[in-house]
């Protein structure tokens, strides 16, 4: 039976350390471009086990299932409800997403969902079903719309997904983040800090990642015996509504939880519209690792996202799929980390050493 190929076996076939080659496999940060190309061109060659499916860097040839002439010049059509701008976590995630089914021959074209065909159920017009091999779905969060992508019998995956409430699973692959990890790390190490009033920011029921971090927040503050102040939670993505609710509460929460790295934004303009800061009058943590978050001041604590992962995964399951469309449906969780930064008093003791 072959041996299964471990980060330690990369480290040290290559003489680098393990927290090297996690650092490259995990597109985390500080490493040279090189390195980082010669560690996944070694994980290739061993078969790690996240790349058995998919070529990953150039001059690594790909297994024959999915080779270039497999793709044959098909469409995988990206279906989103939202403009992806660069901020958005799955911006960078397509960028390596179309790099990496441009190797096998696919083309990736993009189809903006827009309010009238949520309305009218019906597809874009630039969308033709027959020319696709597979759908990606992001941002697409309306329930029955997602059925009727799902019931055109192509192979589909959704990034995120409309949030589940005893629903029938959708009949479809579903790539999502670790969404509840991190945010029990952050309201455990807020407590322990001795901060109670921890309030939740963002619409639970926009999406399932929303709703999972939401679960997270008050899974947290139970688990370290600290109550939720329903007073101080805000359901809700709109800016003005955002700013209105923080207004109009008799006493702020020690520290926000928000949805995202955006919705955060929001909560830290609204503070400063009543005349408090952070981290002075209170702490925020968001959610992405998104640009703004390390530019703004304070820089925001958040969970990072590794996009790269996500890209990978999203080509396997696709890929797979197109090949063996009877699979049973599955779902894939990347990781994701916190990430300390001084909105909300920078790191732990414990982990400045």
């Amino acid at each position: 039976m072959r041996k299964k190929v471990t980060i330690q076996d990369i480290a040290d076939e290559l003489g680098v350390s393990r927290n090297t080659v996690s650092k490259a496999i995990n597109n985390g940060a500080g490493l040279a471009d090189a390195t980082r190309e010669r560690i996944l061109q070694k994980a290739v060659e061993m078969g790690y086990k996240q790349f058995s499916y998919f070529r990953t860097v150039s001059g690594i040839a790909a297994p024959p299932d999915f080779s270039r002439e497999a793709g044959g010049g098909r469409e995988i059509a990206l279906l989103s409800g939202e403009f992806l701008s660069h901020s958005h976590f799955a911006s960078p995630m397509l960028d390596s997403f179309q790099q990496e089914i441009s190797e096998l021959g696919y083309v990736m074209n993009t189809h903006r969902i827009r309010e009238e065909h949520l309305k009218n159920r019906i597809l874009p017009a630039t969308f033709r079903p027959e020319r696709a091999a597979a759908v990606l779905c992001i941002e697409v969060f309306d329930r029955p719309y997602a059925e009727m992508i799902c019931a055109l019998g192509l192979p589909t995956l959704f990034v995120d997904a409309p949030a589940f409430f005893g629903d029938a699973p959708l009949s479809a692959d579903l790539l999502s983040m670790e969404n509840a990890s991190g945010i029990g790390k952050f309201v455990g190490e807020m407590v322990r800090r001795g901060k109670r009033r921890v309030g939740f920011v963002g619409n639970y029921r926009h999406c399932q990642s929303f709703f999972e971090r939401y679960a997270a927040f008050r899974v947290a503050m139970l688990m370290n015996g600290a109550p939720v102040g329903e007073a101080q939670c805000v359901n809700s993505n709109e800016r003005e509504e955002i700013r209105e609710q923080i207004r109009n509460m008799s006493e702020l929460p020690e520290v926000f939880v928000c949805a995202n790295d955006f919705v955060a934004l929001d909560v830290l303009q609204a503070l400063r519209d009543i005349g408090k800061s952070v981290p002075e009058d209170a702490w925020l943590c968001g959610f992405d690792d998104s640009p703004e978050s390390r530019l703004i001041s304070p820089p925001l604590t958040t969970v990072h996202i590794h996009t790269q992962i996500m890209a990978f995964s999203a080509v396997q399951l696709l890929l797979s799929r197109i090949k063996e469309p009877n699979l049973d449906y599955r779902t894939i969780i990347t990781q994701t980390d916190l990430i300390w930064r001084e909105s909300a008093g920078g790191k732990p003791e414990d982990n400045q050493k």
